[in-house]
């Protein structure tokens, strides 16, 4: 039975040295989803889109709400009157008061594959709001952290029947798995599993590790740092911005995390290094 995040295609299979056979193959949707704002402007309500993402349907309001929040458009989840759910593809959030409209100067078009297209200089992606992450917290073993795939992987749902989606994923200081979130894009599941943190009620995020099943790109590791968290882990590899940017912050963040081992790039005190052979890298 298909979901609203899968979708059933006849495939003609092909495995040599056997025959092709007819087969269903289950794959991940991909669709737009419209985010837009609704703020005051003087006494005037103003409705403004503000990002067209391409992403798996689910979780689309956590999505929106988490897509402010790593993009330091709303600080809280205080900020938040209202979110609707269109029946067009779309969320719409109320804010609660008025809104700075220099914020939504850099208008987006979000692909599933690059995250946030269009910022046209470095200058544009700047944290728009203070960051001070604890150099101290959260602080996790090799031991643990090269068990994080593995982990992440038995809690994906969606991942099981398609083979094509991302995961997000949030631990605890006690090395608690919190919460795993899917998507094509994987920079759409960080913003589902923040937004979805948001709306339950969590107010500050800076004593979590975040793990991504992907690479670590620029708008993974700003997404982290926009949201507090200063520990992020993935299976991939990171950009050298991001590396920059996570040593500028003070920010914890491994690469080509795998079942025996993993590279450091920044922030080696909360690393705790119990295992043999885990050697930090010079932060040069």
């Amino acid at each position: 039975m298909e979901s609203p995040s899968t979708r059933d295609f006849g495939v003609r299979r092909h495995i040599l040295p056997d025959q092709p056979v007819n087969d269903v193959d289950h794959l991940t949707v991909e669709e737009p989803l419209e985010i837009n704002l609704r703020f005051r402007r003087r006494r005037t309500l103003v409705r403004r889109p503000i990002s067209i993402t391409m992403r798996t349907p689910g979780q689309d309001q956590e999505l929106a709400v988490g897509f402010l929040y790593t993009e330091g458009i709303i600080h809280d989840r205080s900020a938040i009157e209202g979110i609707a759910h269109g029946t067009d593809s779309s969320v719409t959030i109320t804010l609660t008061g008025s809104l700075d409209l220099k914020r939504l100067e850099r208008h987006f078009y979000t692909s599933s594959s690059c995250g946030v297209c269009g910022k046209t200089s470095l200058q544009a992606l700047q944290m728009n709001r203070e960051i001070h992450l604890d150099p101290s917290r959260p602080r996790h073993s090799v031991n643990f952290l090269v068990q994080t795939p593995r982990i992440v992987r038995e809690k994906q749902s969606i991942f099981e029947r398609t083979g094509g989606l991302h995961a997000a994923a949030i631990f605890d200081p006690e090395r608690n798995l919190l919460r795993v979130c899917e998507d094509i894009g994987r920079h759409n599941a960080v913003d589902k599993l923040v937004g979805a943190e948001l709306l339950a009620g969590r107010t500050r995020f800076s004593d979590l590790l975040l793990f991504v099943s992907g690479r670590a790109g620029f708008e993974l590791i700003q997404k982290s740092i926009m949201s507090g968290i200063p520990f992020m882990a993935a299976v991939g590899a990171p950009s050298s911005l991001s590396v920059e940017l996570a040593r500028q912050y003070g920010s914890t963040l491994i690469g080509f995390v795998r079942e025996n081992r993993f590279n450091l790039y920044s922030g080696a005190g909360r690393v705790l290094e119990t295992g043999e052979g885990f050697l930090p890298v010079s932060e040069r």
